[in-house]
């Protein structure tokens, strides 16, 4: 956990993609419960596990996930 006075960060590990997919709409779910939302950044980070390293198919997912960013109304920052 990192806590340096402006925010409060942590890194969190998972199982697999859907136990990691379900705790992010958990964490959405009770950010509009609780009319809070600590929102704004977003690290997205690609390898197969299998090889332990970058497949043709990192770049293509990457890919398609700016694909994706580019399709949304108004993002503020683009890193």
């Amino acid at each position: 956990m990192r806590d340096d006075g402006r925010r409060i960060e942590r890194h969190f590990r998972f199982r697999n993609f859907q136990e990691a997919l379900g705790f992010v709409r958990d964490v959405g779910n009770l950010a509009e419960t609780e009319a809070h939302h600590p929102w704004g950044y977003a690290t997205i980070s690609l390898r197969t596990k299998k090889i332990k390293g970058l497949h043709e198919n990192d770049f293509i997912v990457a890919s398609k996930i700016d694909r994706i960013f580019d399709g949304l109304d108004g993002p503020p920052d683009r890193q």
